[in-house]
């Protein structure tokens, strides 16, 4: 696969597997054969109530722990420090591990003040229980509060699709070294309909998915598309193969649109 380097000892593949609504036997055996197939990051959080699943799925597939990038997210109720601290210490004794390579802020809450979160993640960091801090769902005002705090953050982890071009924010982090992680990379399918991608699909004999996949990853966006699809689990990774013409990019580009899909009433994307 290929790798979106972030130190000299660390990376984040740019495709990662996610397990939002993947529960149970369905979780466990999608991330068995997600791992058979190649993937090597894996995205889950504490609300997607699944930990046990990935981890067991993890250990069960003989993969070296260290090729593994794994992922996981701190609620919005739980972002005091004493919580954090907490959480952190939780999530590897049900994921079963001895380190989370990622740990984000799954939703900001202005109702906490982002100093006392991330003196938790720090804490959690200085006692090697995770390597990277992330956010996700900030919008730019967000994250010029993080940056105030002077603690550096790996990736903000939000919907990025065709349909959701969020160029302003990708630009932002880009310029201050943030990578942005794209989840609901498809729309949940919508933008497999949209004519454009349909038709660059045809041109390279390739899935709308793939197409997107293709586009979203060549940005240095990373992508964790879903699937307890066996095919689609493998279609997704077969994106990475592609080449797509620059202006075919510049199409996708322009497609244009404000098609947010996950927007739960706590969110601050006002902010």
């Amino acid at each position: 696969m290929k790798e979106i380097k972030q130190t000299k000892k660390y990376i984040i593949p740019p495709l990662g597997f996610g397990t939002w609504k993947l529960n149970g036997n369905i979780c466990k055996e999608s991330v068995e054969r997600a791992i058979k197939y190649g993937y090597r990051h894996i995205d889950t959080a504490d609300v997607y109530e699944n930990h046990k699943e990935v981890g067991a799925a993890i250990r069960k597939s003989e993969i070296k722990r260290k090729d593994i990038f794994l992922t996981t997210k701190v609620w919005r109720d739980d972002l005091s420090k004493k919580n954090v601290i907490n959480s952190g210490k939780r999530f590897i004794e049900e994921l079963q591990t001895n380190y989370i390579d990622l740990l984000l802020i799954h939703w900001p809450n202005d109702s906490i003040q982002i100093e006392d979160t991330l003196d938790g993640f720090m804490q959690l960091k200085a006692d090697g229980i995770i390597n990277f801090i992330g956010v996700s769902n900030f919008t730019i005002n967000h994250l010029k509060k993080v940056i105030e705090t002077k603690i550096p953050i790996t990736t903000n982890q939000v919907e990025f699709h065709p349909s959701l071009y969020q160029k302003k924010l990708l630009d932002f982090c880009s310029k201050n070294n943030i990578i942005l992680t794209a989840y609901c990379p498809i729309a949940q399918g919508e933008d497999l309909l949209i004519p454009e991608v349909q038709n660059i699909a045809k041109k390279y004999n390739k899935l709308p998915s793939q197409i997107i996949l293709n586009w979203i990853i060549n940005k240095g966006i990373i992508a964790i598309p879903r699937s307890s699809n066996p095919h689609h689990i493998k279609e997704n990774l077969e994106s990475l193969e592609l080449n797509l013409s620059p202006k075919d990019f510049d199409i996708i580009d322009n497609i244009g649109g404000n098609n947010r899909i996950v927007n739960p009433p706590f969110s601050e994307f006002n902010y």
